[in-house]
């Protein structure tokens, strides 16, 4: 048994995480905002994590083998986490995305679209990190979410004293309505009614994690004694024709795909630059993949069941 942190874990795989924390037998704390409350056995530590202060008191003489941050989106955060867990935990995992690879959200390195993209190719080191920035802006936050999830690694890797990981996260799906993005729902209602996917001329593949499975994989970075990034995404390549395809055939009916002109706003997950992931270091490390297209008919299937 450990005594593991949540930050966050309200919603979507956040929620399963801490279901299966709580069901391995470690000692759960949730810190949230109280919007939901955990399941029973959990303790529940109602604050804004932003208020420095305020998080400093909730916790009180707390201290914790492990932290799960699920909602760190920028350096400031990152920042005030590092100073009020100082002597709190030995380690720290943050959840990251798939989007720190994105070419078009930051000077990063180009590579050939058949290479996999390794953890290194976003070197926390020498990040720069730009605490000034408007952070506290909703706006802004939002149109720099791969920036900021790339600065607040940057933040926990540099700051020492306890041992950091970043679990980047490929695109979620499953769970249906769980799944509060819309992303597979748009696929399923559009297909489903005849109406038209958008799509690139030359649509290049991604990768994707059921909601699960990153539960899953969160529970064993809890507990693990690797440090640095690691790339959390299930066996196997799609883009946007194979996963309009199996919707298809999960609603009974013929997609219709529609291209959209240079620089024209595709569906979600049509992607006209690379950054599919690789998932070597983790399988290195011990954890086992499973297959995109074995779990995607269900998340389909579970999509569909949700529609009125």
């Amino acid at each position: 048994m450990r005594k593991i942190c949540v930050i966050g874990g309200s919603r979507y795989f956040g929620k399963l995480l801490v279901e299966r924390l709580l069901a391995a037998g470690h000692q759960v704390t949730v810190i949230n905002r109280g919007s939901v409350p955990p399941p029973v056995g959990v303790e529940h530590l109602v604050v804004d994590r932003n208020d420095e202060a305020a998080l400093t008191a909730a916790l009180g003489s707390r201290a914790f083998d492990v932290v799960v941050d699920q909602v760190c989106y920028t350096p400031v955060q990152a920042a005030v986490a590092v100073r009020v867990f100082a002597g709190r935990t030995r380690r720290y995992v943050m959840t990251s995305t798939i989007e720190v690879y994105d070419p078009r959200s930051g000077p990063l390195p180009a590579l050939a679209a058949e290479v996999s993209v390794p953890e290194e190719v976003v070197d926390l080191g020498g990040w720069p990190v730009a605490m000034d920035a408007p952070w506290e802006d909703d706006a802004y936050r939002a149109a720099h979410y791969a920036e900021g999830k790339r600065q607040a690694e940057a933040v926990f890797a540099r700051a020492g004293g306890v041992e950091f990981t970043a679990v980047r996260s490929a695109h979620v799906l499953g769970g249906g309505a769980q799944e509060f993005t819309g992303r597979l729902a748009h696929y399923v209602e559009r297909i489903a009614e005849g109406r038209a996917v958008d799509v690139h001329a030359e649509a290049l593949p991604t990768v994707f994690i059921h909601c699960r499975e990153l539960a899953e994989l969160l529970v064993w970075a809890a507990v693990a004694e690797f440090t640095g990034p690691v790339n959390a995404c299930s066996d196997g390549l799609l883009d946007v024709h194979g996963l309009a395809a199996i919707v298809a055939e999960g609603v009974g009916r013929e997609p219709v795909l529609r291209t959209v002109p240079v620089g024209g706003e595709a569906s979600p997950f049509s992607f006209d630059r690379h950054y599919a992931m690789s998932n070597a270091r983790a399988k290195k490390l011990g954890f086992a993949f499973s297959r995109t297209t074995d779990w995607l008919p269900g998340a389909v299937a579970e999509a569909i069941s949700t529609r009125p």
